[in-house]
């Protein structure tokens, strides 16, 4: 069974669980990924009790993506486990000569650099969903705007947790241009964040005004 695989036939309860035991993976990586999922799959069930008939093309447009940004940090979240079992198994690696640790640091620094990817994709999605959630809000179903608002946090959570999971893995890379990129690229959480701030605020505005 692939690891997407486990992960759909997983209960919530057991991917809790695998979360809290003393295991490897999943870990922070896959938890971004989960969050991010739970915000698509928000903004997907915002756009299905949609029904005004004058935006059903956008609001069609809107589930598509959604659902496929579910798909995508699922796999994201089944690639993190698979990436940071690798980086558990490297650090097993003997150091007992000045070669084995040169060997153990160059595969560490192979593995950690792998490992960024998974989140990477998180942010990604997360940045889009926040960008769904915005699309989606002036034509929700007014009975639902706190979902948008919920979805757009649980974006912005998932976009802090993945920054993480980058940032945990930088200080093994030996590639001085590739964690440079990486710290680079993880600056835009504060962008997603305050665009996820300003939806909740608009949202809370919808509810009490």
């Amino acid at each position: 069974m692939s690891g997407r695989d486990e992960l759909d036939s997983q209960s919530i309860g057991d991917f809790l669980a695998q979360l809290a035991a003393r295991m490897a993976a999943p870990g922070a990586g896959a938890t971004a990924a989960v969050e991010a999922a739970l915000s698509a799959s928000l903004v997907a069930m915002v756009g299905r009790f949609t029904k005004a008939e004058e935006h059903a093309e956008l609001v069609s447009q809107i589930v598509a993506a959604a659902d496929a940004q579910r798909d995508a940090c699922l796999e994201a979240a089944a690639d993190d486990e698979a990436a940071f079992s690798a980086v558990a198994e490297a650090m097993k690696m003997p150091r007992g000569t000045a070669e084995e640790k040169e060997k153990r640091r160059r595969r560490l620094s192979e593995v950690q650099l792998d490992a960024t990817r998974p989140p990477l994709a998180v942010l990604a999605s997360a940045g889009e969903l926040v960008e769904l959630a915005r699309r989606v809000l002036p034509i929700a179903n007014r009975n639902l705007v706190s979902d948008v608002a919920a979805a757009t946090a649980a974006a912005r959570a998932a976009a802090t947790t993945a920054r993480l999971a980058v940032e945990a893995n930088l200080a093994g890379i030996d590639d001085e241009a590739a964690r440079a990129g990486l710290a680079s690229t993880v600056a835009v959480v504060e962008d997603l964040a305050r665009r996820a701030d300003e939806i909740e605020a608009e949202v809370r505005k919808m509810m009490h005004g």
